[in-house]
């Protein structure tokens, strides 16, 4: 299992005082304030940063760093991901899951076809879709409907799936 969790990205910086516009990867913004400090990937190494303010434009997140305080130094870290560590993570409910955790996983039908692994989960509003592909690069699109993913297993890694007729 992952032991950190991407929750963004930096994209700009913000104002003269050092703070960052952060892409939320995060289906609830608010969960910004509910953080002490967060991890900025920077040259594959992770940077620790506590947060002084959080605030919003529009569909993003402004962050103020301790320690970051003009333009020049926020500009350093323009494209760099965010993360928090696993132990920070909300606690999901249960039959949820959290994203890293079922990708790589392996797709089996309940008959025991293999079809491929999770590449890919995206949102479509209504439900997600997993993106699952095979050993030649084929791409299968599976909704995440209780009618087509029966289980989830995350500690072997399987996904088992139900073929409606039309989804290949």
């Amino acid at each position: 299992m992952q032991e950190y969790f991407e929750i963004g990205q930096i994209v700009n910086t913000f104002g003269i005082k050092g703070e960052v516009k952060v892409n939320p990867f995060t289906d609830d913004l608010k969960r910004f304030e509910e953080l002490k400090s967060i991890l900025v990937e920077k040259n594959k190494q992770l940077l620790e940063f506590e947060i002084e303010n959080v605030r919003y434009q529009k569909h993003l997140v402004i962050l103020k760093l301790k320690n970051i305080d003009d333009m020049n130094i926020a500009e350093k870290y323009k494209g760099c991901y965010i993360k928090i560590h696993r132990k920070d993570a909300r606690e999901l409910p249960e039959g949820t899951y959290f994203i890293a955790d079922i990708i790589g996983s392996q797709v089996i039908t309940d008959d025991g076809k293999v079809l491929g692994k999770v590449d890919d989960i995206y949102n479509t509003g209504s439900n997600d879709i997993y993106v699952v592909k095979d050993e030649l690069g084929k791409q299968i699109l599976l909704p995440n409907i209780k009618e087509v993913i029966l289980d989830i297993d995350i500690e072997k890694q399987v996904v088992t799936v139900h073929l409606l007729d039309g989804l290949i």
